[in-house]
C-alpha cells in the first residue's frame, strides 16, 4: 500500500479498519482536555471499560457471601483460574492443559527455574541475550550463586555485533552450538523489550535442544502482541507478565506455559504448595503433595481473585477478537508509524533511525527510535502535548502503536506533533 502523510488518509484507514470501534472500548488519559496518543501499552496497557464489571462482581461476590464465595459465587473462587486456559491457550499457541496463571512474571521464571534449569559439573550454562530486561539478569545472576556457579562462568550473552542494534539469528545458533555439552538452558526474550527485535523462537528453540538443553522463553513483550505457537515449536516452558499488551492492570498476575511433554514427569522438581495440588482431593489437607496434572500442578497459593478479574476481562476480549486480526492490523498500522516518522524526518531535515528491525517477522507493535541531534526536552515536550511515550537513555523513544486502541489517525497527529516539538 502507498502511504499518505494526510489526515484525510489517516481516517481513511480508520474507516476500513475492523478493530477501529475497541478504542470505545478503553478509558484513555486526558491532557490539555484532550485524549492521549498513547504509546506505552508495552509497559502498561490501558484499562478496558469493561474491567470494572469484573472486578465489582468479585467484591459482590464478597460482600454477599464471604467465605462461600469459593464455591457459590457466579465464578467460584476455587476454580477461578481455569476459565483463562482455552483463551489463553489460543494467544500463545498451547494447548488449554499447558497454561496457567498465578504469580507475576520474575516469580514464576524463577519457579520454572527449579524445574528446567538443573546444572550439573559439566553442563551448567545459561544462554541469555546481551542487554537482556535487568529483572532477568538479576534473575540469572541469583539462579547460578544460588547453585554455586560464578556469574562469569555460568551466563553466556549473545552479543550484537559492533555497529548493529540486533542479534543475528545465526549469531545465536552460533552460540548454542559453541557452548554445547555445556549448555544446560536458552532463555531469551521473545521480543527484546529496548529495540523491539522478535527472536525466531521456532530455530532457537529446536537448536538448543538439540545440543540437550532445555529451552525457555520469556514472553514479556511478546504475549498478545505476537503470533505464539509454543505448543509445535516443542517450547519447554515460558512465562509473561499480562500487564502490557493484555491489558490486566500494573503488576498483575503472569501465565505460565509448561509443554505436555514434561506434565507425567513425577520426578521434575517443582516448589509445591496446595493450589497445586489434585483439586479433588485439595480440602482433605493431605500430607504427600500430588500435582494437579498439566501446567495448574505448578501453582503454589490460591490465587489473588481480585487481581485475576481484570486478566480474565481482558482475555475474553482478546478471545473475541483473534491474534489474527490483531496482528493483521499491527503490521499496517506499525508500517504507517514508520512511514510517518520517515516523512517528519524529511520535513525537519532530521536525522532519526529506527532500531527495530525493518523485516516486519522481526517486529511487532513496536518501534525503537534514536532521534539523533535531540535530546530529552523533545520526550518532554511530547509528553506535555498529550503524547504518552518511553524514554531510554540515551535519545530513544520506545513507540508502540497497540493494535487495540490505537488509530491510524493517532499516528497522523503524532507526526504533527513531533515535527511542532522539533522545530519550535
Amino acid at each position: 500500500m502507498t502511504f499518505e502523510n494526510t489526515r484525510e488518509f489517516a481516517q481513511k484507514l480508520d474507516s476500513q479498519d475492523i478493530l477501529h470501534k475497541y478504542q470505545d472500548e478503553f478509558i484513555f488519559p486526558e491532557v490539555n482536555n484532550k485524549k492521549v496518543i498513547y504509546f506505552t501499552g508495552n509497559s502498561l496497557g490501558l484499562q478496558p471499560k469493561r474491567t470494572k464489571s469484573y472486578v465489582d462482581e468479585v467484591m459482590a461476590d464478597w460482600a454477599n457471601l464471604a467465605v462461600e464465595g469459593h464455591f457459590y459465587a457466579e465464578k467460584p473462587w476455587w476454580d477461578y483460574q481455569e476459565r483463562f486456559a482455552k483463551p489463553l491457550s489460543k494467544i500463545v499457541g498451547a494447548l488449554p492443559s499447558e497454561v496457567t496463571v498465578m504469580n507475576t512474571l520474575t516469580v514464576n521464571l524463577h519457579l520454572l527455574m527449579v524445574s528446567f534449569y538443573r546444572p550439573t559439573a559439566t553442563r551448567y550454562k545459561i544462554i541469555c541475550e546481551e542487554k537482556a530486561f535487568p529483572s532477568d539478569q538479576y534473575m540469572f545472576q541469583s539462579q547460578v550463586h544460588f547453585h554455586g556457579y560464578k556469574t562469569e562462568d555460568a551466563i553466556v550473552e549473545i552479543k550484537r555485533r559492533e555497529g548493529e542494534h540486533n542479534i543475528r539469528l545465526e549469531d545465536v545458533l552460533a552460540k548454542i552450538e559453541e557452548v554445547g555439552d555445556q549448555l544446560a538452558l536458552v532463555l531469551i526474550g521473545g521480543v527484546n523489550y529496548y529495540t523491539g527485535q522478535v527472536f525466531d523462537m521456532k530455530t532457537i528453540t529446536a537448536a538448543g535442544q538439540k545440543a540437550g538443553a532445555k529451552v525457555g522463553w520469556d514472553l514479556a513483550h511478546a504475549a498478545g502482541n505476537i503470533k505464539l505457537e509454543l505448543h509445535d515449536w516443542n517450547v519447554d516452558f515460558a512465562a509473561w507478565c499480562s500487564y502490557k499488551y493484555m491489558n490486566s492492570g500494573p503488576g498483575n498476575a503472569s501465565g505460565c506455559f509448561v509443554h505436555e511433554k514434561h506434565h507425567n514427569n513425577l520426578d521434575l522438581p517443582r516448589f509445591a504448595g496446595w493450589w497445586g495440588h489434585n483439586k479433588e482431593r485439595r480440602f482433605k489437607m493431605e500430607p504427600n503433595f500430588d500435582p494437579v496434572h498439566g501446567a495448574d500442578g505448578w501453582q503454589i497459593s490460591n490465587l489473588p481473585v481480585l487481581s485475576l478479574a481484570p486478566y480474565l476481562a481482558s482475555v475474553e476480549m482478546f478471545d473475541e477478537v483473534g491474534m489474527d486480526a490483531l496482528i493483521a492490523k499491527r503490521d499496517k498500522i506499525t508500517a504507517y508509524l514508520e512511514f510517518i516518522l520517515h516523512e517528519i524526518d524529511k520535513e525537519v531535515k532530521g536525522n532519526f533511525e529506527v532500531i527495530t528491525p525493518a523485516d516486519p517477522k522481526e517486529r511487532a507493535s513496536q518501534l525503537s527510535v534514536f532521534l539523533h541531534g535531540e535530546g530529552r526536552s523533545l520526550f518532554d515536550y511530547l509528553m506535555k502535548n498529550g503524547v504518552i511515550t518511553d524514554w531510554r537513555e540515551p535519545n530513544v523513544i520506545r513507540l508502540a502503536p497497540v493494535p487495540l486502541y490505537c488509530s491510524f489517525e493517532d499516528m497522523f497527529e503524532f507526526g504533527q506533533i513531533l515535527k511542532r516539538g522539533i522545530l519550535e
